[in-house]
């Protein structure tokens, strides 16, 4: 048995194996954030081929919370009742489905990314967007129109959080994971790049880091104990020039978010801000997770550059990461945890509708 194909025990959950489709964003809901037979065959073909977690995309808790007017939502019992089917072949496929829980804050509002991915005003069809600090971004042209989050909006968004979890949980999926990178809400109020705050959710570490508690707890307080909630966090901004989210900070979060019944952190990093400098390359992004993974006990997913079963392989093998998240190899093969298997002789069989073309 190859490592990557071992499984894996969160809680009373026994993924089948240690490969999950990474969270990749779609843009293609038709009507106000509900999923659509695009969803069901994205998702529904990476179950067929063979991942052991399948997550959705960023799925706004809020309709302000999208990126775009086209993002997966679920706000709504009618949200739930649309991911439902998903949920429920991912299973027959005999993989985890996952949901990823999010809120874009000052990111949100923008057209999608083959459409230039530029601010909407509210005029044009878009919305006021919320943020920890609106005057602490730079935006090249037209700022999108930002409001300051004060405490009724805080509220607001941790209630969102709390009943979007309860409707993923109605609708089937087995794991709730917390989106705290990549620019968004949540890592907003993180970095004191962009949280410029002066109350209690601003200035110090705890402060800054309180509303990824205040959220990581309430959606722990209504998933149920026998099964696993995630974290993704930007392990470090790469702005090494200027005060900002570190590798020790988020190794000091996690530690946080055990205590809180968080079960796995999702290591990515970056997205907040155009002065990034990422290393980006093979692995570049799994020194992050193996720094939490060692002062840590909890679980920990890598992602980032993962593109050969061998090299997936290696990362649970030399205990570097306990699941490995694979997100643009997955797009480019729906299929790769089946060849994965293949080629390290892992325990998944193709589906017996396909297994007259499999060459041995």
């Amino acid at each position: 048995m190859t490592a990557l194909f071992s499984t894996l025990e969160l809680r009373d959950l026994v993924v089948p194996n240690r490969l999950a489709v990474s969270p990749m964003c779609q843009y293609s809901c038709e009507r106000d954030g509900l999923a659509t037979e695009w969803h069901r065959v994205h998702l529904g073909s990476r179950a067929v081929g063979g991942a052991g977690i399948v997550m959705t995309e960023a799925t706004a808790v809020e309709p302000r919370g999208r990126i775009s007017a086209h993002d997966l939502g679920i706000w709504s019992d009618e949200h739930a009742e649309a991911l439902e089917p998903i949920t429920e072949f991912v299973r027959e496929q005999g993989g985890v489905p996952g949901i990823q829980l999010a809120h874009a804050g000052h990111k949100a509002s923008k057209s999608r990314p083959w459409e230039g991915n530029e601010p909407i005003q509210p005029d044009d069809g878009g919305w006021e967007v919320r943020s920890p600090s609106p005057d602490a971004y730079p935006f090249d042209g037209d700022p999108p129109a930002m409001c300051e989050m004060g405490r009724d909006d805080v509220e607001t968004v941790i209630e969102a959080f709390r009943t979007a979890a309860k409707r993923s949980l109605e609708a089937g999926f087995e794991i709730a994971e917390v989106h705290a990178a990549h620019g968004y809400l949540l890592h907003e109020f993180l970095s004191p790049v962009t949280n410029r705050r002066e109350d209690e959710y601003g200035g110090s570490f705890e402060n800054r880091t309180r509303i990824v508690r205040e959220v990581t707890a309430t959606v722990r307080d209504v998933w149920p104990d026998e099964k696993p909630v995630f974290v993704r966090i930007s392990g470090t901004d790469w702005l090494p020039e200027r005060e900002s989210w570190t590798l020790e900070q988020s190794v000091r979060l996690a530690r946080d978010l055990e205590s809180l019944g968080a079960d796995l952190i999702d290591v990515s990093s970056g997205g907040l801000h155009p002065d990034q400098q990422v290393p980006a390359g093979p692995n570049y992004q799994v020194p992050l997770a193996e720094k939490i993974h060692d002062e840590t006990d909890l679980a920990v997913g890598t992602v980032g550059g993962i593109t050969e079963p061998e090299q997936a392989d290696a990362l649970v093998r030399n205990d570097r990461a306990d699941l490995v998240l694979v997100g643009r190899e997955f797009l480019r093969d729906p299929y790769f945890g089946l060849r994965a298997a293949d080629d390290l002789d892992g325990d998944r069989e193709w589906p017996i509708q396909y297994r007259r073309a499999v060459q041995k």
